[in-house]
């Protein structure tokens, strides 16, 4: 044996002994290993949720209601991924001594486990790590932001699925079994205190009583124009100050009627008033007073189909979401407007004047500002 190869050997023999703390125990990784799945569980099906309503297939129609529906899956997502921060540091640093094993690779079945770990861990780490750069709007990769985020989820959930199969005799043993070891106990209320209090200075962005503790949300729900925030001013649009007079609104397609409206008729048309949430994919919502001319209305008067699908369009020229489709549960709800107006006044040009798209139980990117078009078909 070469004299690099036998020191190696002795470092692998030796590493197992300078792991001595009795928090590196399957009891303890087991406990944190079944928080975990939980928590990704939660993550993986209301990531599912809110990609489907942006991004629906053709088959499928989601309701209107409940209103709160997006706005309490989307805070859970968001919230429940920041609590889970100090929960994943913790289980790594429970388990990181398996890394050492030595040998790294006994047979072809262990080097595919270990290869299930190894996506489990980089793509937990992957997904935590972009989602908070998400929320902060900060971008510092080349590839988009959906698609990676989405398809590395099922990445994660599968290698989580395997790794929980392979570990289950371990997880049966200890998971539910009462931790005696005072130290363990401590080590377990400390990770989830964390977990708490990491929701706790997020959740303000959502849950209004909580709103002055949010201090590593993105958003507090208080400040933007009309005292509701914005995520796309105008003027990140390139939407130049609308003159009321020269605004029209068409609605166009598979009508028996085009229209084509003014302002000013559209602000003498019949108007009502709702409350609904404006619900943020990066999780903090408001709950607003809305006021304006149902859309069902406007389709029913240009002679539009009751299965019709709508595309509204915005003056925005360019950027992902200047359309979003609207299908008939969500144009048919009576909640479902053109907004004139927020909280009593005439909408800031920053949340969409002269008219937006407000509708219940949609993301906030899917309630396209700056109106200019509704097109049926």
């Amino acid at each position: 044996m070469s004299t690099r190869l036998r020191q190696v050997t002795d470092l692998g023999r030796s590493l197992p002994g300078r792991f001595t703390s009795r928090l590196h125990s399957e009891k303890v990784a087991a406990k944190l290993g079944m928080w975990l799945g939980v928590s990704f569980t939660v993550a993986f099906a209301t990531g599912l949720f809110s990609h489907y309503v942006q991004h629906p297939p053709a088959w499928l129609l989601w309701p209107s209601r409940p209103v709160n529906l997006y706005r309490v899956t989307q805070g859970l997502h968001v919230i429940g991924g920041i609590a889970t921060v100090p929960l994943l540091l913790a289980k790594l640093w429970t388990v990181y001594p398996k890394l050492w094993q030595w040998p790294p690779l006994r047979s072809a079945g262990h080097a595919a486990e270990r290869l299930s770990v190894l996506l489990l861990v980089a793509g937990a780490l992957f997904q935590l790590v972009t989602g908070l750069m998400n929320i902060a709007y900060t971008y510092l990769w080349p590839f988009g932001f959906i698609q990676a985020h989405y398809w590395t989820a099922f990445i994660v959930y599968g290698a989580l699925i395997i790794h929980v199969v392979n570990e289950w005799a371990k997880v049966r043993r200890h998971a539910f079994a009462r931790v005696e070891d005072p130290d363990r106990r401590r080590f377990l209320a400390t990770v989830a205190a964390a977990c708490g209090v990491a929701a706790l200075v997020t959740a303000g962005e959502t849950v209004t009583p909580l709103k002055r503790l949010a201090v590593l949300a993105p958003r507090n729900p208080d400040i933007g124009p009309q005292d509701v925030p914005v995520n796309r001013s105008a003027a990140a649009a390139g939407v130049t100050q609308v003159d009321p007079a020269a605004y029209r609104l068409v609605v166009t397609g598979a009508v028996r009627t085009e229209l084509t409206i003014g302002y000013d008729e559209l602000a003498r048309m019949p108007q009502h008033t709702v409350r609904l949430p404006i619900a943020c994919v990066e999780g903090w919502s408001v709950e607003c007073e809305w006021t304006g001319v149902r859309l069902r209305d406007l389709i029913e008067a240009a002679g539009g189909a009751p299965e019709a699908v709508l595309t509204v369009e915005s003056l925005e020229r360019t950027g992902y979401y200047r359309t979003s489709e609207v299908r008939a549960p969500h144009w048919q709800d009576p909640l479902t407007l053109l907004a004139l107006k927020l909280n009593g006044r005439p909408l800031d040009p920053d949340h969409g004047y002269p008219a937006r798209l407000i509708a219940p139980n949609r993301p906030g990117v899917m309630q396209t500002k700056w109106v200019g078009t509704v097109r049926v078909t």
